[in-house]
């Protein structure tokens, strides 16, 4: 258990680091941990995301703080400054089909190195990768990713590092927390006892280090709401 996110990442954080970040647009985002990152001034980084968050919230700060070389990610999203940054070649951008991202996580946190998928074939995106044909079809080999560091957020954890996600914050922070040689969990409860087992989604033989994340606002990324009605 460190103190604070800027001491749980002291050590790792270094230039030209490949990232996993889980979080879905602002949901689950590990705000304290990519805050910490950006304070540290680190640059040519490697993000490995579903998207960037949005312009000035979630991973959108390293991109204003023109820490990021590369993004691994499934779209650009709503974040107005990712797409700009893209098309003026600031930043290389490798984009990866939603489930194929997902898997490429799965398979290196699981020591799988690569594997093949249909996703994709015939499409800019299987363009120089392997093919193989498996009963009559072809598939596209893409390789496991592993990264140096994972940012993950959870709802619960307990001080042995099992953690507990709530609602869609589930998304992709299950696949980074596993992926990632070190790997840095925030949680907003964290309790003193253990997390009952038929409740844990990471165990934590997969979390190096943990902080309590601090209270915040949950920001949304497009809030559509109705008129109240007149009583």
């Amino acid at each position: 258990m460190y103190g604070s996110a800027a001491d749980a990442l002291s050590d790792v954080l270094k230039d030209g680091i490949t990232i996993a970040v889980g979080g879905f647009g602002l949901s689950g985002n590990p705000n304290d941990l990519i805050e910490a990152v950006r304070d540290s001034g680190v640059r040519d980084l490697t993000i490995v995301s579903n998207n960037m968050g949005v312009d000035g919230k979630g991973l959108g700060l390293l991109l204003e703080n023109r820490q990021v070389r590369k993004v691994i990610a499934s779209y650009v999203g709503e974040n107005k400054l990712f797409a700009q940054q893209y098309l003026d070649g600031e930043i290389e951008v490798e984009f990866a089909p939603q489930g194929t991202l997902a898997e490429r996580m799965r398979a290196g946190g699981a020591g799988i190195p690569a594997f093949y998928t249909k996703t994709g074939v015939g499409t800019p995106i299987a363009e120089g990768k392997p093919h193989a044909e498996f009963d009559g079809v072809t598939y596209v080999q893409e390789r496991g990713i592993v990264a140096d560091l994972s940012l993950v957020h959870a709802h619960t954890a307990d001080r042995a590092g099992n953690l507990v996600y709530r609602y869609a914050a589930r998304n992709f922070n299950p696949l980074v927390a596993t992926c990632g040689k070190v790997s840095v969990a925030e949680a907003e409860i964290v309790l003193d006892s253990f997390v009952d087992p038929d409740l844990v989604i990471t165990p934590g033989v997969f979390v190096n280090r943990l902080i309590k994340a601090a209270e915040r606002v949950k920001e949304i990324e497009k809030l559509t709401v109705r008129p109240r009605a007149e009583v």
